[in-house]
């Protein structure tokens, strides 16, 4: 709006309908600039307007007027109020941004904590991106936690955004972390978090008509006992990953289930424990699907597996470098920074422009002392 004001007052100074009196024009473009503009916006808005009344009043030969004059102070004193306003509401915008980002950040403590570094006989790590800039909290959702019956993990994804999501994701992690310390059977827990959502969403006006109709959450629930096992059930989300000497198999389960919240279309049996060789050094991923469905610009998919196999070359290469070194001691890359280089792939693969949450937990099976097996 300011520069559109400053060509019309240029349109009219530069023809016959110069007659009309355009100062006022000119001296309100510092204050609609710093309507949205910033403090430069507004300060580049008064410099077009001082370059186009010295245009016009040198094209007129209105020099030595004393309208000319007033209008100049007039523009002065309307920019240096402008600028100062507008840098006082950038401020006063930041500091508010800053809270509800702090707000956030204690919000996601709460909801999406960090897994510990050690759980039992694994070595774990746990990542959460948002994919909206800014955000810290969204509808993925994880767990990891130690209990009697062993070490029991949670990783899903609630259809759908915003606080619906988030509202769902907690009703299920708060039935998942109570649910553990007592159900002996893994389908136990499951049933008990699917019950926990259908509560959820029974309150009235917690969730909106579309997400009552067709709401859902896909989760896969793992548990590693003591034995060389993992126990997976999967309620309709990507599988987990298992690396193990470089190569990466998918633990697909047997009889595919519906996600939570539809567990009325099941016709059989609520589901089954499936069992897995689960052997020391061996790595365990379970993520969301903002992971393996992430696109580069030409639609292409990130491939998850091809990127986990090249992070474990390259740890092997590592090794074998600082073994050629004579190094004291060969380099023990845990689950942290193998986390962390999968996310750095990832973004490099979309160029930093996900198109959905990413959510991953990654264990490693340490061996019977204790210690890494790799």
């Amino acid at each position: 709006m300011p520069f559109a004001i400053a060509l019309l007052v240029l349109a009219i100074e530069f023809t016959p309908a110069h007659v009309l009196y355009t100062g006022p024009f000119l001296v309100a473009t510092p204050a609609l600039a710093a309507v949205t503009m910033g403090p430069k916006g507004t300060i580049a808005a008064a410099g077009l307007a001082v370059a186009v009344s010295v245009a016009t009043a040198t094209y007129n030969q209105a020099w030595g007027n004393q309208q000319v004059y007033s209008n100049f102070l007039a523009l002065f004193l309307v920019s240096v109020a402008s600028v100062t306003t507008s840098r006082m509401a950038r401020t006063r915008s930041a500091n508010e941004l800053n809270q509800v980002r702090r707000i956030a950040s204690a919000a996601q403590k709460v909801l999406l904590r960090p897994v510990p570094e050690r759980l039992g006989p694994l070595r774990a790590a746990s990542l959460y991106l948002a994919a909206e800039k800014g955000a810290q909290i969204g509808g993925d959702l994880y767990e990891a936690m130690e209990t009697r019956y062993g070490i029991r993990m949670i990783v899903g994804d609630v259809r759908g955004k915003g606080l619906p999501a988030v509202r769902t994701a907690a009703a299920v992690l708060g039935a998942f972390r109570e649910a553990v310390y007592y159900e002996d059977d893994l389908v136990d827990v499951v049933r008990h978090c699917e019950a926990a959502m259908r509560r959820d969403a029974a309150v009235p006006g917690a969730v909106d008509e579309e997400a009552l109709v067709e709401g859902f959450v896909t989760a896969v629930v793992a548990q590693v006992p003591d034995g060389h096992v993992v126990e997976v059930v999967n309620r309709g989300h990507p599988p987990p990953l298992l690396l193990r000497d470089g190569k990466v198999q998918a633990l697909m389960p047997g009889s595919p289930l519906p996600p939570l919240g539809l567990g009325e279309f099941i016709a059989g049996p609520p589901g089954t424990r499936e069992r897995y060789p689960f052997l020391p050094g061996d790595r365990l991923l379970l993520h969301t699907d903002g992971v393996n469905e992430a696109r580069d610009r030409g639609n292409t998919f990130f491939d998850l597996p091809e990127a986990m196999e090249d992070m474990e070359d390259m740890e092997d290469l590592e090794a074998k470098r600082a073994v050629e070194a004579a190094a004291a001691k060969m380099p023990d890359r845990g689950p942290r920074e193998f986390l962390d280089r999968l996310c750095q792939a990832l973004v490099r693969h979309t160029e930093d422009r996900l198109a959905d949450d990413v959510a991953m937990i990654l264990v490693e099976r340490l061996d019977d002392a204790g210690g890494p097996a790799r």
